[in-house]
């Protein structure tokens, strides 16, 4: 078995990846007044297309007026409080430590990382948090009483790509701008596209998902299969070249989603392997 350490970065979007719906619908909006979370978002679209706004600024904004109307303000620790509402899919609260399993046995280091127009807040609140080495997602800045004022994070579909940027050198603080855009040689980069895998669920991760496939790495497209909407996207994703396979969002044991990350870890084990021996020392 191959044994030497190569570090592997998993990428994940948050919302209707590892997750059944987007987090604020679990219990954010309805404290906010709103029976129906799909009114909020059609708040959110008539402000966005009536200001030419980027939609993701759009949600952020429309949160804090109606928090601010209902004279509710939203506090650091309510975000995080709102993290233990989130269900996931079958088999996500198990899955890292599993992944972390298989990659050793490969001589592989996993880590892994969200990329998410979520909030951060919130994805810190859950249970999964711990196993992310970083969490890039929307978050506010807060006055001295921890209420939210202001956002001071955005990620929206396209600057979701930065961060894969950021994973690929390990330059990983948010406020390093000029680390990030200096030239660093492809080999001399702590973990090369070639080794890195990006999953999500939708349009928003086509950057990502064609960022990573286009550069050596590998792109799943994942689908809820209650979900036919989410199945014929992820079918698209695929057929367009923009993700390299598609897959049911069960992340059990020994399903489809485990077997095909296992072979996609294999197959970057052995690549390493191989890459060790271009060069054969002479022997006189």
């Amino acid at each position: 078995m191959y044994q030497k350490k190569n570090r592997v970065a998993i990428m994940y979007d948050f919302d209707k990846t590892l997750t059944y719906k987007d987090m604020q619908e679990y219990s954010l909006i309805s404290e906010l007044g709103y029976e129906n979370p799909g009114d909020f978002w059609s708040e959110v679209t008539k402000l966005k297309i009536d200001n030419n706004m980027d939609g993701i600024l759009a949600y952020l904004y429309m949160l804090l007026k109606k928090s601010e109307s209902a004279n509710r303000p939203i506090r650091k620790e309510d975000f995080e409080i709102l993290g233990k509402d989130i269900e996931f899919f079958p088999g996500v609260i198990t899955w890292f430590d599993r992944i972390n399993e298989i990659g050793k046995e490969l001589g592989l280091e996993i880590e892994h990382y969200i990329i998410s127009s979520g909030m951060k807040e919130i994805i810190d609140g859950t249970s999964i948090s711990k196993h992310f080495r970083k969490v890039y997602a929307c978050r506010y800045y807060y006055d001295v009483n921890n209420v939210a004022k202001w956002p001071s994070l955005v990620v929206n579909y396209t600057t979701k790509t930065q961060y894969i940027f950021r994973i690929n050198k390990q330059i990983l603080d948010e406020y390093e701008d000029d680390a990030l855009n200096e030239y660093t040689e492809d080999s001399k980069r702590p973990i090369p596209f070639k080794r890195m895998i990006y999953i999500g669920d939708g349009m928003t991760d086509v950057p990502c998902m064609k960022l990573v496939k286009e550069y050596g790495g590998k792109s799943i497209a994942v689908f809820n299969p209650a979900n036919e909407k989410t199945y014929k996207t992820s079918k698209s994703l695929v057929d367009k070249g923009r993700a390299n396979f598609m897959c049911e969002a069960n992340y059990e044991a020994e399903k489809e989603m485990e077997n095909l990350v296992k072979k996609i870890l294999s197959y970057m084990s052995f690549d390493e392997a191989l890459d060790e021996n271009k060069y054969v020392e002479k022997k006189i």
